[in-house]
């Protein structure tokens, strides 16, 4: 076997495309061992990246744009899409079946101010005919800070992603009454990239052989099968909590069959960050954007 090294920003059953790759043995028929780990700021992803000690990560387009605004010529690409919908929810104190927009002004949120879960949030909010400035916007940290502070009493809604609004359920905590990508559609949100050298490798055409086959198994498995094979990933949350966040992805639409990034989707991306003011120009595809050959 041949140990390839992945590295992932944040972990969530919202990456199950790639941590259903790497424990549902598709690697393995390719001559692949894989190895996870997540991202710190000792061990980033572009450095690991670069010095060939990571051979693909999961990140997001839109963290390419910064360089990309500056004119510079990118070293890091994005060869595949993870997810075509934002996976973050609005948690309520209480279960609220009636629930629209306009009750979050004037309420307290805690929410994840992470680049581009926030700008999702504010575009969602604008669809919804709300300005970000017509809610109480807490920022408390990290996903842990976050999810600490709602559990003490802290804020009316909390912006999470899962399966942290269906462990709040779980606990009788929280209540999710909102999607986010339920506002905003398919847009380009999280992805796989490398350097452009391992694009042209053969283990990058092995591991995408793996990735393909695990997002259809993914899209046609029970939630229930999907949750056994990645249990090993989140062992402090409840079976059935895994569960329900799985199946609940799939029916948001999250995991499409094709891991190509679309045109369409990444121009949506374009749009939000520029409603958002964090990029100025119209930035090409094929800047940040390749396939594997």
């Amino acid at each position: 076997m041949t140990k390839i090294n992945i590295m992932a920003l944040r972990h969530s059953a919202f990456y199950s495309p790639l941590l259903i790759t790497i424990s549902g043995g598709f690697l393995q028929e390719e001559g692949l061992e894989p190895k996870y780990e997540i991202a710190t700021p000792d061990r980033t992803i572009p450095d690991t990246l670069r010095s060939g000690e990571t051979h693909l990560a999961q990140l997001a387009v839109a963290a390419s744009f910064s360089d990309l605004e500056q004119g510079k010529e990118i070293d890091i690409i994005h060869f595949a899409q993870i997810n075509e919908r934002d996976g973050f929810f609005i948690t309520g104190r209480e279960p609220d079946p009636d629930f629209i927009w306009e009750k979050l002004v004037d309420s307290e949120i805690l929410i994840d101010h992470l680049f581009q879960p926030l700008a999702m949030l504010r575009y969602a909010l604008h669809v919804q005919g709300i300005d970000y400035s017509d809610v109480k916007a807490i920022d408390a940290g990290g996903v842990d800070e976050i999810d600490r502070a709602f559990r003490e009493g802290q804020g009316d809604y909390v912006h999470q992603q899962g399966p942290a609004p269906q462990q709040l359920e779980k606990d009788t905590v929280g209540y999710p009454v909102a999607a986010v990508g339920d506002v905003i559609g398919p847009v380009a949100f999280s992805s796989l990239c490398c350097s452009r050298d391992w694009l042209k490798t053969d283990m990058a055409r092995a591991f995408m052989r793996a990735y393909r086959k695990a997002r259809l198994f993914i899209i046609e498995s029970p939630a229930e099968k999907i949750a056994e094979l990645e249990a090993g990933f989140f062992p402090k949350i409840d079976n059935q909590v895994l569960i329900d966040t799985i199946r609940t992805y799939q029916q948001l639409g999250c995991w499409s069959p094709e891991p190509e990034i679309s045109e369409k989707a990444y121009e949506k991306l374009l749009d939000i960050f520029f409603y958002n003011k964090m990029i100025t120009k119209r930035l090409p595809y094929n800047s940040c954007i390749a396939t594997v050959d």
